[in-house]
């Protein structure tokens, strides 16, 4: 019982990502510099930067979310060579129980022990000595992490297991078709790369642009930001630009 106990203390869930204080922190000094950002370009007001300063908190929150999508990344790529490791060793001959223990030493040099996919297999390790069926092990990571392709391999290797076919082959041919799937998600990623660092440069331009006019022409901008009309039209800029930022980061989220 307390062997079970500890095991699942340790299982992760993957669809939450629970930030560290030092990324809070971190993160949160981030969101309270764009803020001051803002408050300098579009109003040059401490009233304007202590109203925005509580939006500095979406900061974290965007943050914990990408951190969340790029864990879940991570695992799918180590979860590619996981199965790939276990179809090698059903392949030699191995049981399905030995497969998984040679899979999970071979992962620990592979990614360390720190590794998300090498803790999974430990996981499993844990779970089979406690007589706890491989499936049902599987199904179990499954539900936790979320990703399509580990519950897809779940749902074969635990039908495949119940009907007692053709194991080993199934097995194969579920890694392969798993393996290419994720080797295309990762050219996918690769190629757009760039475009999301031109993204990221972009969101930068007007910025760079008022402040550069602003120390080359002192007092170019003094109207924007003392009139009732100025003040206005700077805030519909800043919306646009708010619009725009938002509408960039869309168009670079590729479903894959």
């Amino acid at each position: 019982m307390k062997t079970q106990k500890n095991w699942k203390q340790q299982a992760l869930n993957y669809d939450k990502y629970v930030l560290t204080l030092k990324e809070w922190l971190i993160y949160s000094g981030q969101g309270v510099l764009i803020v001051i950002l803002f408050s300098y370009v579009f109003y040059r007001s401490l009233t304007a930067f202590l109203i925005l300063l509580p939006l500095g908190i979406l900061i974290p929150v965007s943050k914990r979310k990408e951190l969340k999508e790029k864990r879940l990344q991570q695992l799918n790529l180590e979860f590619k060579e996981g199965i790939l490791l276990l179809s090698s060793f059903l392949s030699a001959g191995y049981s399905v129980e030995n497969a998984i223990l040679s899979s999970s030493k071979e992962l620990a040099v592979l990614y360390g022990e720190a590794g998300l996919i090498t803790k999974e297999f430990r996981l499993m390790e844990s779970q089979i000595r406690i007589n706890r069926s491989v499936e049902k092990a599987f199904l179990e990571f499954a539900t936790r992490s979320g990703l399509d392709d580990v519950k897809n391999f779940a749902e074969v290797f635990a039908t495949a297991k119940r009907s007692g076919g053709e194991l080993v082959s199934i097995i194969s041919h579920t890694a392969d078709v798993i393996r290419d799937k994720v080797q295309v998600k990762q050219e996918i990623l690769t190629m757009t790369a760039s475009k999301q660092f031109e993204q990221k440069i972009m969101n930068l331009i007007p910025f760079f642009i008022v402040i550069y006019i602003d120390i080359t022409s002192p007092g170019f901008f003094r109207i924007m930001y003392t009139t009732g009309a100025g003040k206005i039209l700077m805030t519909i800029c800043m919306g646009i630009y708010m619009i725009a930022f938002w509408l960039a980061k869309k168009m670079m989220e590729i479903e894959l």
